[in-house]
């Protein structure tokens, strides 16, 4: 895939001048380097086969980096805390993503734009001192998310919050989040787009259609 980054409090310097952090950035770099058009067309037809009302490719997307993430020992679903009280099942005080003490945290932010400075602030709550029990200490976190561009061709839902509307919301948030972010906007597919069409049940459903020719797949 290919996308565009934004850094806050120089998180692309960091990444690169910190051994620990660039090995890690590295990782995440080609996880998403390595995710092709042919990867999100054939595991987004997969899922079709038992969601078949997916209407975005965001799931695939998800599940290609996470199962690649995984693949390279990052650590999914971790706890912020070790306190019970904010452990639960909702994934409200979990990170996407997590590897290394003192490490990198990531969120996949493909929900509505409501909670985009939530998104933002959980990296920070992994880094910085709290005065609840910490699970996981990060020093940096990773933002990936959709440009407004491939929520167009991705079929994602208007409401989901876009790598514009998330730079909108650093500035003002600036003083709040003194950890270093790089929020990565992901770039829509070069050779197809998302079409909505209804099956023979009459369920909207989001078909990968090659730009090219027009070809369904």
């Amino acid at each position: 895939m290919k996308y565009v980054m934004t850094p806050h409090r120089h998180a692309d310097v960091i990444f690169q001048t910190n051994e620990d952090l660039r090995d890690l950035w590295l990782e995440v770099k080609a996880v998403l380097d390595g995710i092709s058009d042919e990867d999100l067309i054939k595991r987004h037809n997969d899922i079709l086969k038992t969601q078949p009302e997916t209407k975005s490719i965001s799931k695939a997307i998800n599940a290609l980096i996470k199962e690649r993430l995984e693949a390279k020992k990052w650590h999914s679903e971790s706890e912020i805390f070790a306190d019970p009280n904010y452990r639960g099942r909702d994934g409200t005080w979990r990170l996407d993503f997590a590897k290394g003490e003192n490490g990198i945290s990531i969120e996949v932010a493909f929900n509505h734009g409501g909670n985009c400075s939530w998104n933002l602030i959980k990296p920070v709550l992994a880094s910085e001192l709290n005065h609840v029990k910490k699970a996981i200490q990060t020093q940096a976190g990773i933002l990936i998310c959709a440009t407004n561009k491939m929520k167009k061709a991705g079929g994602f839902d208007g409401a989901v919050g876009s790598y514009e509307k998330f730079l909108e919301y650093l500035k003002p948030l600036s003083n709040l989040l003194p950890t270093p972010i790089l929020v990565i906007g992901l770039l829509p597919p070069k050779t197809f787009k998302v079409v909505q069409r209804r099956d023979e049940h009459n369920r909207r459903i989001g078909r990968c259609e090659m730009i090219e020719t027009g070809e369904l797949r």
